[in-house]
């Protein structure tokens, strides 16, 4: 394995390799990072082979990014990686780019039926017959020297990725192949788009409960707290805890007593942010009625369940004729989406998130699911 294993430790060898690697047909992708007390991940290791060699990046050394950039978005060669979407936010936090052409084996072992959301381990296990050695996906990638042990995982791990995307290729129709791409796809616009920190209140739990005056406090909680998780590259939870922002919004504590009494709230946070929070809190209490948000709509109603399900079957039917895990044909929040559109008298209208194959395959017959639902008897 050793002699397999090459180190890239500097700019112009990153750019040598990187320029080398845009002539090949595909790349198997890894990365090992840090990620405890950290908003954004911390790169420790960047794993990359185009067949039979193992090249490791160490990103501790190299501060120019733009020819591994250049690789990413070269759309001819397809970036393989397992379960992805972390290591995306490591490329994009490194490089400012997202991989086109991404091909994730997790998602492709769906399409062929294997399982949903399989772990590495038991992909190569399924696929290669081959047993992995556990005990290194914790450890510290930031130290210097690596281990033996870890850079022999790190290695192993890519170098069995290639093995695993020829397996899964061989078997994959043009068809599946097509859609798995497409997914990957879809998988890089989402991280793509920038998120609004002023729109993710509408993801609170239970906050289409509050009234618009208190959604207006939520608003502006969820935005704080994103905005300086990010400034201070701290987790979210570390600067205000998930638990307490719906009693804040709910109860808009004046004072320091109060605040320190809502449900979750870290001491921490009430020494170093509490007069911040209640600043908020007043500003935003106090925005006239125009400037509030529109209020959120009330989830489906428990009647409206027998409904989804009958959705959900369109999917599952669709999943065994084309012999795909279920739980890749249609997502709940689609379903839901569609549901929210017409109920419970309709007229129903398909989501923006069906897209592609799915709202080809599927797309009329869940309006005529629907619309069959609603015909007298």
């Amino acid at each position: 394995m050793a002699n397999d294993i090459h180190w890239i430790r500097d700019n112009a060898s990153l750019a040598e390799h990187c320029a080398a690697w845009r002539a090949l047909p595909f790349v198997a992708l890894d990365t090992e990072f840090m990620r405890v007390d950290t908003f954004y991940p911390i790169a420790g290791l960047l794993q990359v082979s185009g067949g039979d060699k193992a090249y490791l990046i160490d990103p501790l050394c190299i501060d120019d990014w733009r020819p591994l950039a250049e690789l990413l978005q070269a759309q001819t060669v397809v970036k393989v990686l397992h379960s992805c979407s972390e290591d995306l936010e490591v490329f994009l936090r490194l490089t400012g780019s997202l991989p086109l052409s991404l091909f994730d084996t997790q998602v492709a072992a769906g399409y062929l039926n294997l399982g949903f959301s399989m772990g590495y381990s038991r992909l190569v296990q399924t696929l290669l017959g081959i047993e992995l050695p556990k005990g290194e996906t914790r450890s510290d990638w930031l130290q210097r020297p690596l281990s033996a042990t870890q850079i022999s995982y790190a290695a192993e791990d890519v170098l069995h990725l290639v093995e695993v995307y020829q397996a899964l290729t061989q078997r994959l129709s043009a068809e599946k192949h097509a859609w798995v791409l497409e997914d990957g796809a879809e998988l890089v616009a989402a991280l793509s788009r920038e998120v609004d920190p002023d729109e993710l209140w509408r993801e609170a739990k239970l906050a289409w409960k509050l009234s618009r005056q208190q959604q207006a406090v939520l608003r502006a909680l969820c935005a704080w707290r994103e905005r300086q998780a990010r400034a201070r590259n701290q987790p979210r939870n570390r600067i205000l805890r998930e638990h307490s922002l719906w009693p804040l919004a709910r109860t808009q504590p004046d004072n320091l007593v109060a605040l320190a009494r809502i449900e979750d709230m870290h001491p921490k946070t009430v020494r170093q942010d509490g007069e911040t929070l209640l600043q908020l809190i007043r500003e935003a209490a106090a925005l006239p009625p125009e400037q509030w948000p529109e209020a959120l709509p009330e989830p489906l109603p428990i009647e409206a369940s027998a409904l989804l399900k009958k959705l959900r079957a369109v999917g599952q039917r669709e999943g065994e004729r084309l012999e795909i895990v279920p739980e890749l044909m249609l997502r709940k929040k689609t379903l839901e989406a569609l549901l929210k559109s017409g109920y419970p008298n309709g007229p129903y209208q398909l989501p923006d998130s069906l897209r592609g194959w799915r709202r080809e395959l599927m797309g009329q017959a869940l309006l005529d699911c629907l619309a069959a639902e609603g015909e007298p008897e």
